[in-house]
């Protein structure tokens, strides 16, 4: 069975396309939303998020705790963050390799923003059978595309919690 390369989902946040993209560019913030991702370390200088930035991702699935390595490869300030992820460890991401590319794209609606999250599976060198039986092992029975659109969806559904909320307590305290 081929696989599916790329999945992606959307949700609408109260809060502007600036707003929700600070909160999403900083890779050392995403373990507040995401249901493995535990935050991250930049190597070198952090003022701001730019393109070429570098930085380990610290994560976990139920018992299996790994760390990766990422580049951003879009930092548009309210249009697009995205970052592929190009190295793997236990402790410290030391097997190279093409993994995955995520994206994020904004997009002003009604006052809000509707923000897209996407993942696309970066190991086309991998037959399929292989990935599959992988990817089953590693998610509990599932193919990633298939546990990616669990993971999108909780990340999505969490940051706008998040935001929603903060965004409340700014204009409460005017």
């Amino acid at each position: 069975m081929p696989r599916t390369m790329s999945v992606a989902d959307s949700i609408v946040i109260d809060a502007t396309p600036a707003q929700v993209y600070e909160q999403l560019s900083d890779p050392t913030a995403m373990g507040r939303w995401s249901p493995e991702n535990r935050g991250a370390t930049v190597n070198g200088d952090q003022r701001g998020t730019y393109v070429g930035m570098v930085f380990e991702g610290r994560n976990k699935r139920g018992a299996a705790r790994w760390t990766t390595r990422c580049t951003v490869t879009a930092a548009d300030p309210g249009e697009r963050f995205a970052f592929r992820v190009h190295a793997i460890g236990l402790r410290r991401p030391l097997l190279p390799g093409p993994i995955a590319t995520w994206e994020y794209r904004f997009e002003a609606v009604d006052g809000a923003t509707l923000v897209t999250e996407t993942w696309t599976d970066d190991r086309r060198r991998w037959p399929d059978f292989l990935a599959n039986a992988f990817d089953r092992v590693a998610t509990g029975g599932k193919t990633f595309a298939q546990f990616q659109g669990g993971n999108i969806r909780t990340t999505l559904t969490r940051l706008k919690a998040a935001l929603e909320e903060d965004v409340r307590g700014e204009t409460g305290s005017q």
